[in-house]
């Protein structure tokens, strides 16, 4: 099991806590950027960089990913491929993605586009508030209670 983020629009106390995460119960955390991250030198993290593009992180995301892998992300499309390899999806803010309601945000997505395309300011999401923060650490540790690798002895 391991942890792939879309790392270019994910807020950087979600990355602080995943780089926590990681040194804590030795998951390996991925993060796929289209510009340099730094990330603290661990064994348990890594980062990708793909070149600039239309989707090349979600794609490489994609490409790494499988069953029982967790990925970090906010983006509708990846989640849904991410979901479709077996993969679980969770969002910045703390909700999951899943086989049941990805379709429905999906087209709420493709409805916000068209409205965006005929010159409707629909606004965008929400700022990123302390309890998003919140709400995606317990998640995040809830995922983790079940599903991390056993730490070995050291």
């Amino acid at each position: 099991m391991q942890i792939l983020v879309d790392a270019d629009a994910c807020p950087v106390v979600v990355k602080d806590m995943l780089f926590r995460a990681a040194q804590r119960v030795g998951v390996c955390v991925t993060l796929v950027a289209n510009q340099y991250l730094r990330t603290p030198p661990s064994r348990h993290i890594k980062f990708i960089q793909v070149p600039a593009g239309f989707d090349s992180a979600d794609d490489r995301i994609v490409e790494l990913v499988s069953a029982g892998d967790l990925v970090i992300t906010a983006d509708i499309p990846l989640a849904s491929a991410a979901l479709d390899k077996g993969a679980q999806v969770l969002d910045p803010r703390g909700s999951w993605f899943s086989r049941e309601n990805i379709q429905e945000r999906l087209t709420m997505r493709e409805v916000m586009d068209q409205l965006r395309a005929s010159g409707i300011d629909t606004g965008g999401p929400a700022p990123y508030a302390p309890q998003d923060s919140k709400t995606f650490a317990g998640q995040l540790d809830r995922f983790l209670a079940r599903h991390a690798p056993p730490r070995k002895a050291p």
